[in-house]
């Protein structure tokens, strides 16, 4: 099976759309707390790489130019239609762009996918401007790395001094980085255990969210005070204990 069949056949992964903001507490943790980290920063240009069907970039205004990447196909149908959205198929460490194209990338929860996550970064150095930002997530923590992470097709989870070394190789400037899960994603962990189960639980709350509009009420107000109880422990969680890690860096001159 190739990465592409794996991705486009993981239906969590491939059936994924922009309601998942309010769907999960974790997406919407991860994504507002990348938007408060970024709220300095002037975007016109930006490429979401490993988008998915539920891309960052939603969040976004609607006149910013974006472009989407992701290497199965099925998620980036609903890209087509949208106003100023470019999708593509296509890997990471072979990217179908120019040099320079991009003053904004993001690429949420995606090295740890790649093989050569090195040729990855230095293919997004290519098309990124000087001066650009680069926002990405990642697991955290190797010692963390469990039979959760094969089944989803992690090749490694990473230190926070691997990603900082990865980037500075190739002249990026760390900006700041943040916790985005603290110890409450240790759920994943029992998640793990049974993973078609929990894949059909997903497809069906998804489901359920999108068709009952009075369990979309009580829902969406269960995700708003998860989402702020993962913040806080996110926040408030030694940098050790931090599950996922958020990074923003910045595109120096030659």
């Amino acid at each position: 099976m190739t990465l592409k069949d794996f991705y486009e056949k993981h239906r969590n992964f491939s059936f994924r759309n922009a309601s998942d903001y309010y769907i999960s507490p974790g997406i919407q943790c991860k994504f507002d707390l990348i938007i408060e980290n970024l709220k300095n920063f002037q975007v016109f240009n930006a490429l979401d790489l490993g988008c998915s069907g539920n891309s960052f970039l939603d969040l976004f205004d609607e006149k910013l130019h974006k472009s989407y990447l992701d290497i199965a196909s099925l998620p980036l149908k609903r890209y087509i239609q949208k106003l100023n959205s470019h999708p593509l198929c296509g890997d990471i460490t072979r990217l179908p762009y120019k040099d320079n194209s991009f003053d904004f990338i993001s690429a949420l929860d995606v090295l740890e996918h790649i093989n050569d996550d090195i040729k990855a970064v230095s293919e997004i150095n290519r098309i990124v401007k000087q001066g650009g930002i680069v926002v990405i997530t990642v697991p955290h923590r190797t010692k963390y790395y469990t039979h959760q992470d094969k089944l989803i097709g992690h090749y490694r989870r990473y230190e926070i001094e691997d990603i900082i070394n990865l980037f500075q190789d190739f002249n990026f400037k760390l900006i700041r980085y943040f916790g985005v899960y603290g110890q409450i994603m240790k759920i994943s962990f029992i998640q793990s255990k049974n993973p078609t189960k929990t894949e059909e639980s997903l497809l069906l709350l998804r489901k359920k969210y999108e068709t009952d509009k009075l369990f979309r009420k009580l829902w969406y107000q269960f995700v708003n005070i998860t989402s702020w109880l993962m913040k806080l422990d996110a926040k408030f969680q030694p940098k050790s204990k931090i599950m996922n890690i958020a990074f923003l860096f910045i595109k120096n001159g030659s």
